[in-house]
């Protein structure tokens, strides 16, 4: 977990070159009154907006942020009553709910709290069908009453709005009249990783900011010293994050990851050797499933094969996600070289896709499973199933 007693610059990994300007707006007096940060999941633009917010009400002055005086330690906290930080929440999302994920926030900058990526804190896994947005209501309550009066303890007003993508219309006109008005000593940052899904009107008020996915190397760093996970699980879930550490987290916490991978490995085999008993049971197993974790699975194989090209392209050099299953990849490469591993790639990809229509999750896989015992073998056309109009009606023929 994160120091409190350091500035929040120091929580940030990698995206050097936005915290150095940053910094150097605050440095120069030049601190614009919108921002917008963008680009991937999990890169790190909540740690950044949470530092920025921290340096420019630090009571020492200056860039950093000294993270020791009172009013860093209440941004840290999410009490300091000049720093409003909002993200989009259902509309039955209660005042207990929001405030938890506040404080976990504060706990760390990168944890997946939002009601977008975690509609339930206590199930990772768990999936909701409904809409986390911004409001009218919520940009009036929440946003232009907090921001309509002069800063209370700080030299400024921050508002730090997440998911700034899901403003609804008549939000997003509303708090375009706040962009357009803004107050004295008022700052506004939002992030997104949809920035095409924002009005340009919004957009062009903004001072933009790209993030940049992290590096696995930067992500391994971060576990192995802010979780104290061991080398080679770090090293896996750096790999597995795809460039955010957020998920990289999430992954962590994932109790059945290393099942599920196990589960993939196995598959694979019993797929290759067609024994019909234990693929029967790997296939009920996976039809138990609910169909989020059932693409969890299959997701988990789309990266074994990504592997697996990588592998048989580059040798020992290949920069595997499975670092610690080099061994069997190896092993895997040279037992079965003639296997058409595009297809088999393309054959996972048509199974997240059915799964996703809601096609029977045991007539797909068992459909999967024989195909890629096909395609292990040899050429394959890398379909699962073509549709009635494709097939050719002189096949029907008795």
């Amino acid at each position: 977990m994160f120091d409190r007693q350091t500035h929040m610059w120091d929580s940030i990994i990698g995206q050097k070159r936005v915290v150095e300007a940053l910094r150097g707006a605050i440095a120069r007096g030049r601190v614009a009154h919108a921002y917008l940060f963008y680009g991937p999941d999990g890169a790190g633009k909540r740690a950044v907006a949470l530092a920025f917010a921290q340096a420019l009400e630090c009571e020492r002055g200056g860039d950093e942020g000294c993270g020791a005086c009172t009013p860093c330690r209440k941004v840290r906290r999410m009490l300091h009553p000049d720093v409003h930080v909002l993200f989009p929440y259902p509309s039955d999302a209660t005042t207990e709910d929001v405030a938890e994920r506040l404080k976990r926030l504060g706990e760390n900058p990168y944890a997946a709290i939002d009601f977008v990526r975690r509609p339930f804190l206590d199930d990772p896994t768990k999936k909701s069908n409904k809409q986390a947005l911004y409001t009218v209501a919520r940009i009036n309550e929440d946003l232009r009453r907090a921001m309509s009066f002069r800063p209370v303890e700080g030299r400024h007003k921050v508002a730090v709005m997440t998911d700034a993508d899901r403003l609804r219309t008549e939000a997003a006109n509303a708090f375009l009249k706040l962009l357009e008005e803004p107050g004295p000593q008022t700052l506004f940052i939002l992030t997104t990783s949809r920035p095409d899904l924002l009005p340009p009107t919004i957009l062009s008020r903004c001072q933009r900011f790209r993030f940049d996915a992290l590096g696995a190397e930067d992500i391994e760093a971060a576990l192995i010293a802010r979780e104290a996970m061991a080398q080679a699980p770090a090293a896996t879930l750096a790999r597995m994050a795809d460039g955010s550490y957020a998920r990289a987290l999430e992954l962590a916490e994932n109790e059945g990851l290393m099942e599920s991978r196990n589960f993939v490995i196995d598959f694979f085999r019993q797929a290759y050797t067609q024994n019909v008993d234990k693929l029967a049971d790997l296939i009920e197993r996976m039809g138990r499933m609910g169909r989020e974790q059932v693409k969890g699975v299959l997701g988990l194989m789309l990266r074994w094969m990504r592997d697996l090209v990588l592998y048989r392209a580059m040798g020992g050099e290949a920069p595997l996600v499975n670092v610690d299953q080099r061994e069997t990849i190896a092993r895997f490469c040279a037992n079965v070289p003639t296997a058409d591993l595009e297809a088999m790639v393309r054959l996972v990809e048509e199974a997240i896709e059915l799964v996703e229509r809601n096609v029977h999750v045991p007539l797909t896989m068992t459909a999967l499973a024989q195909a890629l015992g096909r395609a292990m073998r040899g050429p394959h056309s890398g379909r699962l199933y073509a549709p009635l109009a494709e097939t050719d009606p002189a096949a029907w023929a008795v």
